[in-house]
């Protein structure tokens, strides 16, 4: 990248590279692979005439759609050959993206592992319309669309993913007590404490990518989560700490091992209960979570 200041590439480029690593982010799942697509993004920058560029907001978030768009399909096939459950990569975030609503709802692990349902192209044009709120003839250029298809993409993709998102909202601060909550019933061993703050159909989703132990399929149910979890801090022999964050704009537990950060454990709050839990233990997963990533609509 040029360190000449005036160069309008470059600031253009920086202005707004926050928003594009969000964009990115947000269709792959995966902070490694949207830097890579930041990258494709500016080569292909420095080439582009900007005399002709009417919107450079616009034309840069349509750059790294697009070369988003081509990781995604490449990484579908990568992650057939994963180890277990695939979990979003987290990401410790500033209080901004929290007080953010619909952006930390659309980050959360949760509506994260709904968009994973969704094909590259609809994944792309929910992303774009809902949480960018990119207007239609704009994702149609990005995504290689006329604009009629996308808005047929966009009520389809927005169906499946409003089938499958919580029912109901919860505040952050919601999510805090209940977290505290299930955080001290850890603590103390408590399985009746767990078995309280469960939802009785809770799924433990476990990310240990081959590199670290972790349940090779979802865990159902309180009784089951609940035992595996207790079973599971039972046969370490370390001491076992979990500390509140935020994580992709919501509560989270960062867990640690003697003090050696063991992973992060995001939650799907419904109903004051535990409906989701979502362990990433992979450490190649676990380089941004002790220091803050920006993020930004």
């Amino acid at each position: 990248m040029s360190d000449n200041a005036a160069d309008p590439a470059t600031e253009a480029f920086v202005a707004h590279r926050n928003l594009l690593f969000t964009v990115a982010y947000e269709m792959l799942g995966s902070a490694a692979d949207a830097e890579d697509v930041l990258q494709e993004t500016w080569l292909r920058w420095v080439k582009v005439d900007l005399e002709q560029v009417r919107d450079r907001r616009a034309y840069l978030v349509r750059i790294t759609t697009r070369q988003a768009l081509n990781r995604l399909r490449t990484m579908t096939r990568r992650r057939e050959s994963y180890v277990g459950p695939w979990l979003p990569e987290p990401l410790l975030t500033s209080p901004d993206v929290a007080e953010d609503v619909e952006l930390a709802e659309s980050m959360s692990m949760a509506l994260m592992l709904v968009l994973e349902t969704l094909g590259p192209t609809e994944r792309a044009v929910f992303v774009l319309r809902e949480v960018f709120a990119v207007g239609y003839e704009e994702i149609a250029a990005a995504v290689g669309k006329s604009p009629a298809a996308v808005r047929q993409i966009a009520h389809r993709a927005r169906r499946h993913v409003d089938a499958r998102r919580p029912r109901e909202a919860v505040s952050q601060s919601e999510t805090r007590a209940v977290l505290e909550s299930f955080r001290r019933a850890l603590d103390t061993g408590d399985l009746q404490g767990l078995l309280d703050v469960l939802a009785p159909d809770v799924v433990m989703v476990g990310d240990g990518g081959g590199l670290k132990q972790a349940a090779l399929r979802p865990v159902t149910g309180a009784e089951k989560v609940a035992r595996y979890i207790i079973g599971g801090t039972g046969r370490v022999p370390s001491t076992v700490t979990a500390d509140q964050t935020v994580v992709n704009g919501n509560p989270a537990l960062v867990m640690r091992l003697d003090g050696e950060l063991d992973g992060v454990l995001a939650v799907r709050v419904e109903g004051a209960r535990i409906t989701g839990l979502y362990y990433v233990r992979n450490p190649e997963k676990l380089t941004r979570v002790e220091s803050e990533t920006p993020l930004t609509r």
